[in-house]
C-alpha cells in the first residue's frame, strides 16, 4: 500500500510553521516518509524569529535550541517616556540562514525548494511545472492566505542589521524603545546587539492599515542610528506585516468543509495581540507528530478553533488598543502595562495568561479614554 504514494506527508510551505513540523516528524517519526515543499530559493524567506525563554516549555525547546544563532542570558530592556525597565528573562533568536542550513542537513532530499504550488487536495499537490506528488496526507503550512473573514490591526515593520565603525554599547536586546516619536499608530524602535559592532534595528508599528512605506521607515532608522552615534553599513535588511486580530469570523477564515489540514499562521495560530507565532508553531509541531496521518483535516482545524477560543481574551485586547486608544496614545497602553510583574508580562507573550493575569491587565484607571473603552467593550465587532 505504502508504495502507491510518492510520500505519506507533504508539508506545503518552508517557513517558521512548516519547517518546525518537518523537523519535528524527523526526529520522532522518522519511518514517516515526508516532503517539505517551499517555493522559494531556500525554506525560512528572510526573517528573524525571536523568543523568551518562556515562551516554549523545557521539555520542548530541543526542536528550537538548534536553530538559535544569538541568545542573550541576562535579560532585556523596554523604555518609555519617563519610565524604563530591565526584565532578567532571557531572550533568543533564530535566524534564516541557521534555519534552511539546519532543515537541509535534517531532511536531505525530502526538502524540495524552488517549487511554486497551483493546487491543493488532502492526497496531492500539484507543481506549477507539472508534476503531481500523492500523499497520505497535505497539511498547508504556506501563510495567512485570505485574511478578509477577520477583523486586523497590523503590527508592521522594516528591520536593518548594521555593522558599525564603533562598539554601539547596546549590552542586551531591547524590546521596545517608544521613546521615539509617534507616526502611523503606536511606534517603537526594536533593537538585537548581535555582537559589539553588529546591531539589528527594528522600526515597528501598530497601526490600522497594513501600508508600509519603506522608505520613510528606512529613513527613520537612519536618523535613530545616527542619534545614536552609530555609523556604519546595513548588512541585513527585512520587512514585515503581521495581523494582529481583534475580530472576526474563524468559520469563514478555514470553513468546515475545507478539505486541507492547515498548520501556522494559515491554522491562525498564532498570538492575536502580537501577531507572533513561534510559541504555538512549536507546540502544534510536536502535537502534530503524535498525530495518525488519516483525519489530519479535521483534526487540525479542531485544534486550531480551540485556539481562536481561547483568544478571545487577546482579541479584547487588540480591540481596546485600537477601537479605543487615540493612535499617537497608544504607547501609553503598553507602557501600563511593562510595569506589571515579570511573570505576568512572560505568561501574556506565550499566551498562557491566567484569569488573575486578566483581571489584573483591565483593572485600575485605563490608559485609554473611559467613554471609548466604554464602546468598544459594549460594542465588538462582528
Amino acid at each position: 500500500m505504502a508504495n502507491e504514494w510518492d510520500c505519506d506527508l507533504a508539508i506545503i510551505g518552508g517557513g517558521l510553521a512548516g519547517g518546525l513540523i518537518a523537523l519535528a516528524f524527523a526526529a520522532l517519526r522518522p519511518e514517516v516518509r515526508l516532503l517539505l515543499i517551499e517555493q522559494g530559493a531556500q525554506p525560512g524567506g528572510n526573517h528573524v524569529w525571536s523568543f523568551f525563554d518562556g515562551d516554549v516549555a523545557p521539555k520542548d525547546r530541543w526542536l528550537v535550541d538548534p536553530l538559535i544563532v544569538h541568545r542573550w542570558p541576562h535579560g532585556h530592556d523596554v523604555r518609555f517616556p519617563g519610565f524604563q525597565r530591565r526584565l532578567e528573562t532571557p531572550y533568543n533568536s533564530v535566524e534564516t540562514v541557521q534555519f534552511a542550513v539546519h532543515l537541509s542537513r535534517a531532511l536531505g532530499d525530502r526538502l524540495l525548494t524552488d517549487a511554486e504550488v497551483t493546487l491543493l487536495s488532502p492526497t496531492s499537490v500539484t507543481l506549477a511545472d507539472g508534476r503531481t506528488i500523492r500523499a497520505r496526507a497535505v497539511i498547508d503550512a504556506r501563510g495567512a492566505g485570505d485574511l478578509s473573514a477577520l477583523r486586523c490591526g497590523w503590527q508592521k515593520f522594516v528591520g536593518h542589521a548594521l555593522r558599525c565603525d564603533a562598539p554601539h554599547g547596546i549590552e542586551r536586546p531591547v524590546i521596545m524603545d517608544a521613546t521615539v516619536a509617534q507616526h502611523d499608530g503606536y511606534r517603537f524602535v526594536y533593537l538585537l546587539p548581535w555582537d559589539d559592532r553588529t546591531i539589528f534595528v527594528e522600526d515597528t508599528y501598530y497601526s490600522n492599515g497594513p501600508d508600509l512605506d519603506v522608505p520613510a521607515i528606512e529613513a527613520r532608522i537612519t536618523d535613530y542610528a545616527r542619534a545614536k552615534g552609530w555609523r556604519g553599513e546595513v548588512v541585513h535588511r527585512e520587512q514585515g506585516v503581521l495581523p494582529v486580530v481583534h475580530g472576526g469570523d474563524f468559520d469563514r477564515y478555514w470553513p468546515n468543509d475545507d478539505p486541507v489540514a492547515r498548520a501556522g499562521v494559515r491554522a491562525g495560530l498564532f498570538q492575536p495581540m502580537t501577531g507572533y507565532s513561534l510559541p504555538d508553531a512549536v507546540r502544534f509541531a510536536l502535537w502534530l507528530a503524535d498525530q495518525p496521518l488519516e483525519g489530519l483535516p479535521a483534526a487540525t482545524r479542531a485544534q486550531a478553533r480551540a485556539h481562536w477560543q481561547r483568544g478571545g481574551y487577546y482579541r479584547l485586547l487588540g480591540r481596546m488598543l485600537f477601537g479605543a486608544a487615540r493612535p499617537d496614545q497608544r504607547w501609553r497602553i503598553f507602557s501600563r502595562f511593562y510595569q506589571l510583574s515579570p511573570a505576568l508580562i512572560q505568561r501574556f507573550y506565550a499566551g498562557r495568561s491566567t484569569m488573575a493575569d486578566r483581571i489584573r491587565i483591565l483593572c485600575g484607571k485605563p490608559p485609554v479614554p473611559i467613554r471609548d473603552a466604554m464602546r468598544t467593550l459594549w460594542n465588538p465587532p462582528a
